[in-house]
């Protein structure tokens, strides 16, 4: 599908700022971004309620305004711009989710009040877990270093270290209840 005509006069008028622009947009859009997050979660079974919801709303529409609208102005025109925004707000929503499994997964969430993890926390999460994984054997801990750290999918973990890429969930298992008893 083209891009339309009043996607394109509405796409202009927020990238020239034009009064009451962005809120037509948001207005547009918000029924596909709430489509896209709760696919999204549905697609890959993570459990969310509304406030993830309007928080994973929040954070597409902050990322779209960043950088003077740097992603809206990449746009080309090549398809609709309802497909280029779905696309863009999965991404979005699967770095969210990605960034939130690593962290519950090591049980060290701790969420500012806009769900990111402070840049302190994550500092001392950081050099705690170097020091948990120094405890673990090599193989552990790399497996953990891949995954949570480099983020790292199964395969690319057992194709990179050798290893059959059923061992991965039992490995990572293993990793993770060695290193909570090691706080």
């Amino acid at each position: 599908m083209a891009l339309t005509e009043i996607d394109r006069s509405l796409l202009k008028a927020c990238l020239a700022n034009e009064p009451g622009a962005w809120k037509n947009f948001v207005d547009r859009f918000l029924g596909l971004m709430i489509h896209v997050i709760q696919h999204t979660a549905q697609s890959r079974s993570i459990p969310i309620h509304p406030a993830d919801v309007d928080d994973l709303c929040s954070e597409v529409f902050v990322t779209l305004l960043h950088d003077d609208m740097a992603l809206l102005r990449r746009f080309r025109g090549g398809c609709s711009l309802a497909t280029y925004l779905a696309v863009v707000a999965r991404r979005i929503v699967v770095r969210e989710f990605t960034t939130r499994r690593k962290a519950e997964s090591l049980g060290h969430v701790h969420a500012t009040t806009n769900g990111h993890l402070d840049e302190q926390r994550r500092i001392d999460d950081r050099d705690q877990l170097s020091r948990m994984m120094s405890r673990l054997p090599k193989l552990e801990a790399e497996v953990v270093r891949q995954f949570h750290l480099e983020g790292r999918s199964y395969k690319e973990i057992s194709h990179g270290l050798g290893i059959p890429v059923n061992s991965i969930g039992a490995t990572l298992t293993r990793a993770r209840e060695r290193m909570r008893g090691t706080n």
